[in-house]
């Protein structure tokens, strides 16, 4: 197999297998430890709760240049609040 093709696959297979681009985790299905450590494993993951809809992420410097770090719950098996961190607009700074 030729190096680009190779490179390709094994691409492939670790953007598949990351749990961050899967179609999303429930939180309820973890403790709110267990959650934070999936998302320190994997820097993101997507959150398909329906209220939340969103990324998690491990701290600030996974949000883009317009985002900043915040903090929102989540519900899981142990916690209805898990507080976990997510990327959120900066405030408009217009004068």
């Amino acid at each position: 197999m030729s190096l680009p093709k190779r490179s390709a696959l094994i691409l492939a297979a670790m953007t598949f297998s990351s749990s961050g681009f899967a179609a999303g985790v429930d939180s309820r299905a973890y403790t709110c430890d267990g959650l934070h450590a999936l998302v320190v494993a994997n820097r993101f993951v997507f959150i398909n709760y329906p209220s939340f809809m969103d990324f998690v992420v491990t701290n600030g410097s996974d949000c883009s240049a317009g985002e900043m770090l915040g903090l929102r719950s989540v519900p899981t098996s142990d916690n209805p609040e898990c507080l976990v961190n997510y990327c959120r607009k900066r405030p408009s700074t217009t004068n």
